[in-house]
């Protein structure tokens, strides 16, 4: 044996090529990475070089395992808690990348950063669910839809955090444990999944007549969708836009898919589960890694207290909608999702959205379902993922718009304008 033992030790070992690496092999025919070519290297989290990835340490060839080996207990460890909690209601999810881009300012109406200029483009991450199925129910279930879109602007973020249906089942928070619970499968034989098919569900909507609005938006088209790509969204409840004046303007928020709504048809939806219950999520991969971008254009109904007062429901009521043709959307953007997930447990799954994010120009109003949303969303956020801190992580931390995001975003803006006045002179 050399002086450090290297000698005995490669004489110990084979010399094997895997495809274009030559890595050793030792006499119980695990291998052994080199640690003296350029390539990526195998590490522990603290970059130390893992010679062997397949053997504890051991006293002696048959010993027993050795507490010093740092790697394995390293990766055991990391292992056992590699998993969180799925969430209680919106637990199949799939998420997307994207930019939300202004038409024009909306100085007027808000301070808030997404609408401060023409052609700013604002990075945003989406996610689109299920409410009552747990993560492996099947994407055609018939239910509502998320729709939480999480805007990284340069004075903080900002999470929408909506559905795919304008209104909800109950007018106060108070009740949402309620509503949840009976959503759920029942409690005695974990069945049906995803699915409000049972007794539970019709026994509490049979005593909450407030529910009745939403009962007809999911017993139609609306909640079992052909794609995520031709769904709409919404903000659900009223909020406030206040500008640099502090004035207040009553605000909704409509997401509107360019391509138009489509659905399946009950028997389609069956069927379909049932040959591919990734549906939904593989839809939305294909047709962004194909350059098939989704996009949708967000609207606002606006409207002061004059047009609140006179209103034949409270405008806060969140189980009652604004008719678009008694309030018109007006388009103020489009959201273009154009790049899939790296990671998906650490960038959908570890996902966090909640109502309270908002930034300086956006305000929340009285409504009492906002008001609780506001507390309930942290509250199970600091359970599912363990502690105060995850505002840190990925795609939860505040994000920052690059000189060359707003580079692209005013070149966007000029040859918008110049399409325009383009348009102008053919139609003089």
């Amino acid at each position: 044996m050399t002086a450090n033992g290297e000698g005995d030790r490669d004489r110990d070992r084979e010399q094997v090529r895997y495809g274009d690496q030559q890595v050793f092999r030792a006499p119980g025919g695990e291998t052994h990475q080199s640690v003296n070519g350029t390539g990526q290297r195998l590490t522990t989290q603290q970059g130390v070089p893992v010679s062997d990835d397949q053997n504890t340490l051991r006293a002696g060839g048959r010993g027993p395992a050795l507490l010093e080996d740092f790697h394995f207990r390293e990766k055991l460890t990391h292992f056992d808690h590699e998993r969180i909690p799925e969430r209680v209601v919106h637990a199949r999810g799939f998420g997307a990348h994207g930019y939300f881009e202004n038409y024009a300012p909306l100085s007027d109406i808000t301070r808030a950063d997404p609408f401060s200029e023409a052609g700013l483009r604002t990075p945003v991450f989406v996610r689109f669910s299920t409410v009552a199925g747990n993560k492996g129910s099947g994407d055609l279930a018939r239910d509502v839809r998320g729709f939480a879109t999480k805007f990284y602007t340069r004075e903080g973020n900002w999470d929408l955090v909506g559905n795919n249906i304008p209104v909800f089942f109950i007018q106060d928070a108070m009740k949402f444990p309620d509503m949840v619970h009976a959503a759920k499968d029942e409690p005695d034989r974990g069945f049906p999944q995803a699915q409000t098919a049972h007794d539970n569900f019709w026994d509490f909507a049979s005593l909450v007549p407030e529910s009745a609005h939403m009962l007809m938006w999911i017993m139609s088209d609306r909640a079992i969708p052909r794609s995520f790509r031709f769904m709409e969204g919404f903000g659900v409840h009223t909020f406030r836009l206040v500008n640099e004046a502090g004035q207040s303007t009553y605000v909704k928020f409509h997401w509107k898919p360019t391509m138009g709504l489509q659905s399946v048809l009950w028997n389609e939806a069956v069927k379909i589960n049932g040959a591919d219950p990734d549906f939904h999520r593989r839809d939305l991969w294909d047709a962004i890694t194909q350059g098939a971008y989704p996009e949708w254009e967000l609207g606002l109904q606006l409207f002061d207290d004059d047009f609140a007062d006179r209103f034949e429901f409270d405008v806060l009521d969140p189980t009652k909608i604004i008719p678009e043709e008694v309030l018109p959307v007006r388009p103020v953007g489009r959201l273009v999702l154009d790049r899939v997930v790296a990671n998906f447990f650490a960038e959908t799954e570890q996902v966090a959205f909640c109502t309270q994010n908002v930034v300086p120009g956006i305000d929340f109003t009285n409504d009492p379902l906002l008001q609780g949303r506001n507390f309930s969303y942290l509250d199970t956020q600091l359970k599912r993922l363990g502690g105060p801190n995850f505002a840190r992580w990925s795609t939860r931390a505040p994000g920052r718009i690059t000189s060359r995001t707003r580079g692209r975003a005013r070149k966007a803006a000029r040859a918008r304008t110049r399409t325009t006045a383009s348009a102008a002179t053919r139609k003089r």
